[in-house]
């Protein structure tokens, strides 16, 4: 499924305003969100690593970084998230989490020690209803990604709804 354009810009937006350049994109599917964030990393002189378990969707998406001109910004990883993302050194400055929404949780403990203090990890599919954070399995991950203090989380429900933390010290 392809990222809204609002959402995509907003990806895009936040890397240029806080110039960063050490992404990492977990779940690629087709690559609409990876050229949002490969297109502002080639602004800054940065790259993007982005991990997708099927193979279809990985090689559809690596023929959109191609006819996007952004191929030598990403590094495009075929392979489960669940076991590369624990492995990957980083440090990262920017992270899109926008995969199996019920691993929410345990990619962020995976990837929050090795995101640098000031550094952004975002997440997709996540809104506030009436009743709270909604969208499927999303509700225990925003209840425990709002309880951690080293984090200043806001969620822009524009598009299919983002949450944004800051990395505090």
């Amino acid at each position: 499924m392809n990222v809204p354009a609002v959402d995509g810009q907003t990806l895009h937006d936040i890397i240029l305003k806080n110039k960063y350049t050490k992404a990492l994109e977990i779940g690629t599917s087709t690559g609409h969100s990876s050229i949002w964030i490969a297109w502002a990393l080639s602004k800054t002189g940065g790259k993007l690593i982005t991990v997708e378990i099927d193979e279809q969707r990985h090689r559809k998406a690596f023929e959109n970084f191609k006819a996007a001109g952004l191929s030598e910004f990403i590094d495009t990883r075929l392979g489960d998230a669940h076991e590369i993302v624990p492995t990957l050194e980083g440090p990262f400055d920017f992270v899109f989490s926008d995969a199996d929404k019920y691993w929410y949780k345990n990619y962020l403990i995976a990837v929050l020690p090795k995101l640098e203090v000031g550094g952004c990890y975002t997440t997709h599919n996540v809104s506030m209803g009436r009743r709270g954070y909604r969208r499927s399995g999303s509700g225990d991950y925003m209840e425990y990604l709002l309880s951690l203090p080293n984090l200043e989380t806001t969620v822009d429900d524009r598009g299919n709804g983002l949450s944004i933390s800051y990395k505090k010290k």
